[in-house]
């Protein structure tokens, strides 16, 4: 005990590993038999790989959750391979060679590249399996066994196909006694997951349908008639009579073969199919882990060709991480790999010490574990995720999934993976850049901001956003955070920046192209407001810029600016268009929630944005000195000045007295005026939500206040206004969702008489 402590296993896992190990071990017993069967090879290979899964896999594997085991997909390969080898002696050979690939593999961290798989495609794995194993297990579970358990493809060995031969059993196919065992297993187990009792009892509802099952088909044995279960409906573990007996079961590999170049093209295959399997069901297990670990792949690659390497040297099938298994096993509750090396010893023992025991149980009680395994895995909430993620999401994960249900497990797959390839190609081609229309000072200027990463895939996308352009526009092709420009997207860029561009009076810019790539910044407009630009921009035009800067701002699609390049430009002198005075708030800086550079704007920040003679002198110096053409007075929801204001006028407070403050009351006299003092007497019976939409409002009109005072207070902007040559306007910003509400002059100008004749 202190041992196991010491290496770390928590002891308190060991219960729900070895229940856990238990059930994916009968689960496990007849698929390694159906694939050996499904396969085209002897019955005991199967048995051995699933050792081998449990046992070596297990042991090397990093992952918690994750079962190895023959696997389903490579039965087209097994058997082709087989027959193009000539003996199931050289396929094993071509085995032990796959595992060495598979090895190499792991140690080059081939395994990176399940990162690269689309959840889409993971996501309908998991849900193609659960439903292939509802519409398969139908048969098995009413005693229909003509295909063997564990075969998966669409066209089944007997020529039927999946839903033919669910329809052959409904026309008469029902064995009684079997059919008796899978319904009441199936009305077990469902029992067993809904009350509260059983699912928390120690004991796993798997285990009491198997004994269930056994003690079922004893039973039926004494009924005689339609309700004996036959050798057909049972495990059949092949049985050895003495340990030499055993021995034989053991094939060796042909090794008079190794310079066949055959056996090298059929490990290849076999080790590139394996792995492609395993990476995606080790990531399919990894999405069904309550616990979110995350398994490494090449670690897993390791594994598995260790787990090839031993199970083509002793006679066994070629293993992949299963997800059928790895399923059962989370859903069994599994905590750690102790389950997964529990259920290959189990698999051990009954091959060699109990096999006669193991045959007494009906393949229908197993078929029924299956069966309710099956609906966990298409969860109807599944569907409904994918759904909600939108259409290029579901479209994969949908076609993926019928994919594997109308073909076989790796030709879905690899659609799956196809279509997958398609949608990524589609949004590339869609949305490989970044385009925002920016109305400039200098005119309106299209910012195209390429990608990280730009391909000739992006090229189309690229030229189209080109050819788009406005004769006489100004155009930005932003590389600041690109790492790699593909020589074809470069050609085109050089080729419309000195041919096509200037010949449709198009002015091209260029920003953060690395050296290497010949292409020098160049910025043909001015990026920062110059004295030329202010003196013929107009009111109107800098208003739409504020409300078009915020739209980037709340819409998450700001600028990318060359800052330092802005620095520079106004180092010497600046020309900024507009003064915004504005809360001294932390989450209220005018430049960026206006989107704005360096340059651009002159602020004045005091609390509550109320109109002071030092705030009123500072906005007067805008406007008759640096010459700007708009004030914007910016208020804000859930202003602090606001609020104090508020609770101090409500409660006839002082300010001194409450908050120490020896100043605060000439802000305080500033935002009075605002305040209803009916509906003042009223905020202590307000619930919060409405406190908030009262302070609120009282913001909109403190700003619409300050917009009045400032031309009440200064002739001189007065006359600029009155002459159309500056216009004053009031925004209240929330601060939740980052969106202005630029408030209009005919509120403005009865919210401020109410606040003129408040302070009369």
């Amino acid at each position: 005990m202190d041992h196991a402590r010491a290496a770390g296993y928590p002891l308190s896992y060991l219960p729900r590993d070895l229940t856990s190990g238990l059930v994916v071990f009968l689960v496990a017993l007849p698929l390694c038999l159906g694939i050996a069967l499904a396969s085209g090879a002897p019955l005991f290979s199967g048995l051995l790989a699933g050792i081998v899964g449990g046992l070596v896999v297990g042991s090397i594997s990093g992952s918690s959750t994750s079962v190895s085991g023959p696997a389903a997909g490579l039965t087209a390969i097994v058997i082709a391979q087989i027959a193009s080898l000539g003996s199931f002696q050289a396929f094993l050979l071509a085995v032990m060679v796959g595992g060495v690939i598979q090895i190499i593999l792991g140690i080059v961290r081939a395994g990176s590249l399940s990162a690269f798989f689309p959840s889409s495609v993971i996501k309908g794995l998991l849900a193609a399996i659960g439903v292939i194993l509802i519409l398969k297990q139908i048969p098995h579970v009413l005693g229909h066994d003509t295909d063997p358990e564990g075969e998966m493809s669409f066209t089944q060995p007997d020529k039927q196909n999946t839903f033919t031969e669910i329809l052959t059993v409904f026309e008469g196919d029902i064995h009684l006694g079997a059919a008796a065992v899978g319904l009441i297993s199936i009305v077990l187990l469902a029992a067993w997951g809904r009350v509260k009792l059983l699912k928390n009892s120690v004991i796993p509802g798997p285990l009491v349908v198997v004994l269930l099952g056994v003690c079922l088909h004893l039973l039926f044995q004494r009924l005689g008639g339609p309700w004996v279960i036959q050798t057909s409906h049972l495990v059949q573990i092949p049985v050895a009579e003495t340990a030499k007996d055993f021995l034989t079961f053991l094939t060796l590999p042909d090794f008079s073969q190794w310079a066949n170049p055959g056996i090298y093209l059929a490990g290849a295959t076999i080790a590139i199919v394996a792995s492609l399997e395993t990476l995606l069901n080790l990531e399919a297990v990894d999405k069904l882990d309550p616990e979110n670990r995350n398994s490494p792949a090449s670690r897993e690659l390791v594994a598995q060709g260790v787990g090839n390497m031993v199970s083509g040297f002793i006679g066994g099938l070629p293993v992949t991480s299963v997800i059928v298994r790895g399923s059962v096993n989370v859903n069994s509750g599994g905590k750690t790999k102790v389950s997964t090396i529990f259920h290959g010893l189990l698999l051990l023992i009954s091959v060699a010490l109990i096999p006669v025991y193991m045959n007494m149980i009906p393949l229908a009680a197993l078929a029924a574990i299956l069966l309710v395994t099956g609906f966990k895995l298409a969860s109807p909430s599944l569907f409904r995720q994918m759904w909600a993620e939108g259409r290029y999401q579901f479209l994969p994960f949908l076609i993926t999934l019928l994919s594997i249900v109308f073909t076989d497990l790796l030709t879905g797959i690899l659609i799956g993976l196809g279509v997958s390839l398609l949608f990524i190609l589609n949004s590339s081609l869609r949305q490989p850049i970044r385009r925002i229309m920016e109305t400039h000072v200098g005119g309106n200027v299209l910012h195209i901001e390429l990608a990280n990463q730009v391909s000739f895939l992006n090229r189309a996308a690229l030229d189209q956003v080109l050819n788009e352009a406005e004769q006489g526009s100004n155009l930005l092709i932003d590389a600041s955070h690109t790492d790699y420009i593909d020589p074809d997207i470069l050609s085109l860029i050089q080729e419309f920046k000195t041919k096509i561009g200037p010949a449709r009076g198009i002015s091209v810019s260029l920003r953060g192209f690395r050296r290497k790539y010949h292409l020098n910044d160049e910025i043909q407009f001015a990026d920062y407001s110059t004295r030329d630009l202010k003196d013929r921009i107009t009111a109107e035009q800098v208003l739409k810029i504020l409300r078009d800067g915020n739209e980037r701002f709340y819409t998450d699609n700001r600028l990318s600016r060359d800052l330092g390049h802005q620095v520079n430009a106004t180092a010497g002198e600046q020309h900024p268009l507009a003064v915004v005075l504005s809360c001294i708030d932390s989450r209220v800086p005018a430049e960026l929630v206006l989107d704005l550079g360096i340059g651009d704007i002159l602020s004045v920040r005091v609390a509550g944005n109320v109109i002071g003679n030092k705030s009123l002198g500072s906005i007067e110096y805008g406007v008759l000195v640096a010459g700007v053409k708009l004030v914007l007075v910016l208020g804000h929801t859930r202003c602090g000045a606001v609020s104090s204001t508020v609770h101090l006028m409500c409660d006839h407070s002082d300010p001194t007295q409450v908050t120490g403050c020896a100043h605060l009351d000439s802000i305080v006299h500033e935002v009075d005026p605002c305040v209803d003092e009916e509906a003042c007497e009223h905020l202590n019976e307000m619930n919060p939500e409405d406190q908030e939409l009262f302070i609120d409002e009282v913001a909109r009109r403190n700003v619409y206040r300050s917009v009045h005072e400032i031309t009440a207070r200064s002739p001189e902007i007065r006359e600029l206004v009155q002459s159309g040559k500056v216009m004053v306007v009031g925004a209240l910003y929330d601060v939740k969702s980052g969106k202005m509400e630029f408030l209009t002059e005919e509120h403005g100008t009865i919210a401020a008489d109410t606040a003129t004749d408040s302070m009369s």
